[in-house]
Formats: structure tokens, sequence, C-alpha cells
């Protein structure tokens, strides 16, 4: 850890076999477990929480507080878990009194220029690729892709298995499973080659798929086809995780895709 041209205040909490390369800037009230690479010019400031195994390419700004005019100085984190990759320039936020917390989940990967802004929930196994900004209070569940320079609106929810186009602009939720792309957000189709590589069967897979016909394909608002998948379709976790979505979503889910919007 001896880095003669690195800055580590002497409050900051900083395992023995952490690496820290040059013009490394760590803050105070800074905690960063074993195993972690900070690359250079990485600044790490007050509130960081960084776990194991972790990588942080050069330029990466970890823990600046909000871009939140209501914040008021109170003392918040960033959360990140094991095996957490951050690519350079990437941002991450420390929270606000909303939550007091920014989190990011294990094994997830930030690539260069992502923005995570104050609040956010980022699951495990999650892809963020290049320039993709979540603003504030957004939740991405575990294993969700977002594609390059995809700005997803504050508060918005991105759903577990999901996919969403780069350059797509997200202001609704993004249900499991699912596709996303298109201007304005559409339903583009289930993520059944993501979902083969996860190990789902073709069966679960269909019956997803059956499931999504239902609320984007056949015609139905989104209240009929609630009620009429959970009076045909067969209770699976995927079916539950699919309607417990829609009816905890606060912006609304994402609509189907239909030519004469292009129009």
């Amino acid at each position: 850890m001896n880095q003669p041209l690195a800055y580590v205040n002497p409050q900051a909490k900083v395992a023995a076999n952490v690496v820290i390369e040059p013009f490394v800037s760590i803050d105070k009230n800074v905690i960063i477990e074993e195993g972690t690479w900070i690359g250079s010019n990485v600044t790490i400031m007050e509130g960081a929480r960084i776990g194991k195994n972790c990588k942080i390419f050069p330029g990466a700004v970890i823990s600046a507080i909000p871009q939140d005019l209501k914040f008021a100085g109170e003392e918040t984190i960033v959360k990140i878990g094991n095996n957490v990759t951050i690519r350079e320039f990437a941002t991450i936020n420390r929270g606000t009194k909303a939550s007091y917390e920014t989190v990011v989940g294990d094994n997830t990967l930030l690539m260069a220029y992502v923005h995570v802004a104050h609040d956010c929930v980022i699951g495990n196994n999650v892809i963020l690729a290049n320039a993709a900004m979540l603003a504030g209070h957004c939740i991405v569940d575990d294993w969700a892709i977002i594609g390059g320079m995809v700005p997803v609106h504050q508060f918005c929810h991105i759903g577990t298995h999901s996919i969403i186009a780069g350059g797509t602009g997200v202001g609704k939720d993004v249900p499991p499973y699912t596709k996303a792309a298109r201007d304005p957000l559409s339903y583009v189709g289930v993520n059944s080659i993501g979902l083969r590589r996860r190990g789902f069967s073709p069966e679960v897979i269909n019956k997803i798929q059956e499931i999504y016909r239902i609320i984007f394909i056949k015609g139905y608002n989104v209240s009929q086809a609630v009620e009429i998948i959970e009076a045909k379709v067969e209770a699976t976790p995927e079916r539950d995780e699919i309607l417990s979505f829609i009816a905890n979503s606060s912006r609304g889910i994402m609509k189907g895709y239909s030519k004469m919007r292009e129009k």
C-alpha cells in the first residue's frame, strides 16, 4: 500500500494488501477491503465503503457529494460490493437523507464514463455500458444490462435479467426479463438469449413470453392484462416477479411497441 505519490488520509481504513497507484486521493471516513486495486488519478471521497477484490480504473471519482440542491451536508455513504469493476472516469455519488446511501452490488461492471447518482441501488451482476447515466433514486435489479449512452430518469426501476438497447432514453420502468429499445421506450421482446445463458429452461422462457404477449401484444391495458394473468397463468416465481414489479411500479411500465408510434 505504501505509495509515496498517493494521498491516503490517516483516518481512512485501507486493508494492507490494497494496491494504490500514483496520484490517488483517499479521504477520511473511507473503508477499502482486501484485494482491491485502485488505478492512478482515482479520487475516493468521504463516505466510500469499497468491498473486496474491486478494480477501480484511472480517473474514477467515488463518493462525491450528490448533485442535488436539497443536499445539506448530511453524513451519507456509497456502498460498493465485492468484485466490482469501475472503469475509467466513472462517477458514483453518495446518498442524501432520502436513503443515506448509494449502493452498487457484487460482481457489477460499470464501464467508462458511467454516472450513478445519489440514492441509486444497483444489484448484483449488473452491467452498465459506456456513458450510461442513472439519475437519482433509480433501482437496477440483479443481472440487468443497460446499454451505452442510456439516460435513466430519476426513480425508474429496471427489472432483473432485462436488457436496454444503447442510446435508449428510459423514462418508465422496465419489467423483468424483457428487452427495451426505441423512442419512446418500448417492449421489443423477452431477453431469451440472456435467460438461456443463465440457465433458464425453454419451458420457463416460453411461459415468460406468454405473459408478456398478454401484457404488451394482445391489446389489453395493463390492469386487464394483470387480471388475465392472475386468472389464467400458472403461478411460478417468474410470473409472481412480473406481477409484483408491475404492482409496485411508481412511474408505470414501458409501452408495447407499435409501428404506428413511429409515424
